[in-house]
């Protein structure tokens, strides 16, 4: 790496401020065998960066390089990067995606909807040699080495290499495996890292040792929550009822009866603890989901082990059974096997609360209290780089990741300071005890003045649904008609596709009048979404999204007390709120140059103790306001 040209894996003429500090950091890290926990603002070019500080060397001691993101969109600019830097240097990367966005066989695609499932129906669909695509690679052996040589020479998108496969009648994900046993760089989701099971399976595929990767995990703020999810489980009661008439059907007796007991006991359980009571969840001793099964049928642990593990094995033969005949899939009697030979290997463990909740009908959960359980293997690996606009403060999440012997660093904000404007109301806020139709109807003020103040598209993001609904009942909708622009709400329960049609809607208007955003802080859209331009020149954030005080939550704060003597409620409750806050608060700006207005209705950001874990350049343009001082502000900022 020369003083004044560009790194040699770095695509562009001109290197942006920083950048080649940071390269040199992740060059270092990687070299010695070091982690790195990097903050770096959006726009900065993470991606580009990391690349290039971590190819020069991956390439001349022949490592391999695991990107991980959380978004297809993420994952997707990663490509784009790569097809850039092979232009100046050849460099090989594949994006990885589950088999069902990579499978061309209608049974797959139609009737698996979770990763291990379509795992189960493919290895399943082989051995039965009723997938003709599969059969082709030994009929087209030529054909297919062709293309992952093809492949091999030039960074793909997904969509590109499914395209070649169905040309040629040739399975795209064993194709993209095969690309991935030999490429530079493979992109992937969290999870193939995250799930125990998945990385396991995703490692011995590739045929190498944890010591032969360079990991880089990109958005890394999101790691604790994906990391406890990945490690979390639950069943319903529906999918026991499920497994009754499945073992009916198939002439389990001996497992229909046991399941018909274990389900009254459950409801024997649900009636004690939960019915009559004013909570959606609570903690259970994990023993006593088996106490009434256990009674009537005199079993002792072994005894009940055997019928567990009898399940599983009934139901890989359902499975099959099924694809046989060409219906879905699936096997409640296996799952619930699965799930409660898992129950019962936790107990006694510290790190996992044991809950029976009713959200949707009686469920039990395990919910895992400590992420970094999930990153064990960081200690095997070459290096791994953890980097993100909101690690603040990064000793946090060193600690709470579980991360050992890292270098950590923080660039600044590239934002001018004229660019950016935070103002704070000092006369709201969503503090449980002060929500009333009076603070919401105030806060709408806000709102609405804001929206007619600033040019073009405004995201408003909310501490929680329940907020958002307070803001609704208050005629937020009614008075924000009242700007001339477009109102987008931002769906609960919408899928992937119909959330970004509608964010390609939202970003639409700005070449027009402009449009007003509702949603969520922690969401998808204050979160995985990026908006450029006046895609988002404003953004109301209305109030702190602090977690329900539920049992999980205080289990949380309780373990991370025990692991971090003082700090338990800071890293269990008060962090994650408020790097939430700032991930939505930094939609406004992509670029140094573009404008933006951050507004804070709730006065708590004005507190010294919350005030902290802000960025800097959110300290250093802070405002309070009231609402009159508000609308000079944004006047004078907006010409």
């Amino acid at each position: 790496m020369s003083e004044t040209g560009t790194p040699e894996y770095f695509p562009y003429e001109e290197l942006r401020p920083h950048q080649r500090e940071f390269i040199e950091l992740v060059s270092e890290a990687v070299k010695n065998g070091e982690n790195a926990i990097i903050e770096a603002p959006t726009g900065f070019g993470k991606t580009v960066s990391v690349l290039a500080g971590i190819l020069p060397y991956a390439k001349e001691m022949g490592y391999k390089v695991l990107y991980l993101a959380r978004t297809h969109r993420q994952m997707d600019r990663v490509i784009e990067e790569l097809k850039a830097i092979n232009k100046k240097n050849p460099v090989s990367g594949v994006e990885l995606r589950s088999r069902k966005d990579l499978c061309l066989h209608t049974y797959l695609t139609q009737f698996t909807s979770d990763a291990y499932t379509a795992m189960v129906v493919c290895k399943n669909l082989k051995k039965l040699g009723k997938c003709e695509f599969y059969e082709n690679e030994k009929k087209k052996k030529t054909e297919f080495d062709e293309l992952v040589k093809f492949f091999l020479s030039e960074p793909s998108h997904p969509a590109e290499i499914l395209s070649y496969a169905e040309t040629l009648e040739l399975c795209p994900y064993d194709l993209t495996k095969r690309i991935a046993e030999r490429a530079d760089v493979i992109v992937a989701s969290y999870l193939y890292l995250l799930s125990p099971t998945i990385r396991e399976n995703f490692i011995s595929s590739l045929d190498v040792d944890y010591s032969d990767l360079i990991v880089v995990f990109d958005e890394a703020h999101n790691l604790p929550d994906q990391a406890i999810s990945a490690l979390s489980d639950r069943i319903s009661i529906h999918t026991v009822n499920r497994a009754i008439k499945e073992a009916d059907e198939y002439n389990e007796h001996e497992i229909a009866n046991f399941l018909s007991i274990f389900g009254r006991g459950l409801e024997m359980l649900y009636d004690e603890k939960l019915k009559d009571r004013d909570v959606h969840e609570t903690p259970i001793q994990p023993e006593l989901v088996f106490a009434h099964v256990v009674d009537i049928l005199s079993l002792d642990t072994r005894g009940l082990v055997r019928i567990l593990n009898d399940m599983v094995a009934v139901g890989d033969a359902i499975r099959e059974d099924r694809i046989e005949k060409g219906k879905p899939p699936r096997s409640y009697i296996g799952r619930i096997g699965e799930f409660l030979l898992f129950w019962i290997s936790l107990i006694g463990r510290e790190d996992y609360l044991f809950l029976m909740s009713r959200d949707k009908g009686l469920s039990l959960e395990l919910v895992a209290l400590d992420p970094s359980k999930a990153l064990g293997f960081i200690r095997n690996v070459q290096s791994a780089v953890f980097m993100s606009g909101t690690l603040t403060p990064m000793e946090a999440f060193r600690d709470v990741m579980g991360i050992e012997n890292a270098r950590m660093k923080k660039f600044p904000r590239m934002v001018k300071r004229e660019n950016a404007q935070v103002l704070v109301a000092k006369d709201v806020s969503t503090r449980g005890d002060e929500r009333s139709l009076q603070v919401y109807r105030r806060m709408v003020d806000y709102i609405v003045e804001a929206a007619r103040l600033i040019p073009k598209n405004v995201g408003v993001f909310t501490a929680s649904y329940e907020v958002l609904q307070g803001l609704l009942s208050a005629n937020l909708q009614v008075r924000l008609e009242e700007t001339g622009k477009a109102i987008f709400i931002e769906k609960q329960g919408a899928s992937s596709a119909e959330n970004d049609a509608m964010i390609a809607s939202f970003k639409a208007h700005a070449r027009g009048k402009g449009a007003v955003l509702l949603g969520v802080m922690g969401g998808r859209n204050s979160e995985g979404q990026d908006y450029s331009g006046d895609e988002m020149n404003g953004v109301i954030l209305v109030g702190i999204p602090y977690a329900r005080p539920t049992p999980r939550v205080q289990a949380q704060i309780r373990y991370f007390e025990g692991k971090f003597p003082g700090k338990g409620r800071y890293y269990g409750y008060y962090l994650p709120a408020h790097r939430k806050l700032v991930q939505a608060a930094g939609r406004v700006h992509r670029s140094a140059e573009e404008k933006g207005s951050i507004i804070v209705l709730d006065y708590r950001l004005l507190w010294s103790s919350i005030k902290k874990d802000l960025p800097d350049w959110m300290k250093e343009s802070l405002r309070p306001v009231d609402l009159p001082r508000m609308r000079l502000y944004l006047r004078r900022f907006w010409g």
